[in-house]
C-alpha cells in the first residue's frame, strides 16, 4: 500500500477488514469489528484512516447525508440505498458509469461518478406490513 503515508498495521487492518466485507458499514459499524482484532485501536484512528483511503483511491466513500459508509471495492459500481435504515447494497448490474463531453461538463473538473438507486430494503418492508 502507497498512499504517500508511512505503513500503518492499524490501516492495513481497516483495509483488511473492510475488504472482508461485503456489506458497506459506517465507520463505527467497522470499529467495532476492527477492535476485536485490536482492542486499543480508538474510533478517531478508523475514521481518519478511512478517509485517508477513500481520498486515495483504496476504498469507496458513499455520502448519504447521515453517517457515511465505506465500500472496499474501489471500482466504480452502481449501489441501492434504503431511505428507511440507511443499509447499502451494491446493485447486481452492468449499469457503467456515463461519460461525458468537455463541453457537457461545463468547465468542471469532473473527478468521477456515482450511480446511486433508493427504495426500501426488505427488512424495513416487512417491518412496515
Amino acid at each position: 500500500m502507497k498512499i504517500g503515508q508511512r505503513r500503518s498495521k492499524q490501516r492495513e487492518l481497516i483495509l483488511e477488514e473492510l475488504k472482508g466485507l461485503t456489506c458497506h458499514p459506517t465507520a463505527d459499524e467497522l470499529y467495532e469489528r476492527v477492535r476485536k482484532r485490536l482492542p486499543n485501536i480508538s474510533l478517531g484512528t478508523v475514521y481518519r484512516n478511512l478517509e485517508l483511503l477513500a481520498d486515495n483511491g483504496f476504498i469507496l466513500k458513499i455520502e448519504t447525508g447521515g453517517k457515511n459508509r465505506f465500500d472496499g471495492n474501489a471500482e466504480p459500481h452502481p449501489h441501492i440505498r434504503c431511505l428507511q435504515c440507511g443499509k447499502v447494497d451494491d446493485v447486481m448490474s452492468k449499469v457503467t458509469t456515463p461519460e461525458i463531453t468537455e463541453k457537457q461538463a461545463r468547465g468542471y473538473d469532473v473527478k468521477g461518478c456515482s450511480i446511486e438507486f433508493f427504495g426500501i430494503c426488505p427488512d424495513c418492508n416487512r417491518n412496515i406490513h
